[in-house]
């Protein structure tokens, strides 16, 4: 793993007072984006590699699960967590269904478990994107031998 790189960590959550705490706490070990909404947030995801996103589950217009689920097409190697101070056993059942949680946490956060857990969600990202990379290069690979051997039959 890069140990160089800043982890990309998007926080959303529809009360400031949250994002700024979060930021506050995480600024200092994680590049940290926060926005308000779902929408805000899909800003930030158009114009920013997130590595990791954690959204809270209950914010007016779009439920944190509802957004899991939209971004889990467009960005599959993105890790999820949901943070919610309310235990929603439907909410729950539909994050990791729906939207393919890694991790499900309570609000208040500790933030010793939080950073972690986002730690460990990263390196499940990086792990993910290095499987990809290595797949493509097997690829490439073995077309070249492909070749290789019709020149050889060729000759």
């Amino acid at each position: 793993m890069d140990e160089g790189l800043k982890i990309n960590v998007l926080y959303v959550d529809d009360e400031e007072n949250n994002l700024n705490a979060f930021k506050a706490s995480f600024r200092r070990y994680f590049t940290v984006y926060t926005a308000l909404s779902a929408a805000d947030a899909s800003v930030i995801l158009n114009a920013n590699e997130i590595h990791v996103l954690i959204t809270d589950q209950r914010m007016p217009g779009t439920l944190g699960t509802e957004l899991l689920a939209q971004v889990v097409k467009e960005y599959p190697n993105q890790i999820r967590i949901l943070l919610t101070g309310f235990s929603d056993i439907d909410a729950i059942r539909d994050a990791i269904n729906r939207g393919q949680i890694y991790h499900y946490l309570q609000k208040p956060w500790n933030d010793n478990e939080l950073k972690e857990t986002i730690e460990k969600a990263y390196e499940i990202y990086y792990l993910k994107k290095k499987q990809q990379e290595l797949s493509q290069q097997l690829v490439v690979i073995n077309e070249q031998l492909e070749f290789m051997l019709r020149q050889k039959l060729l000759s």
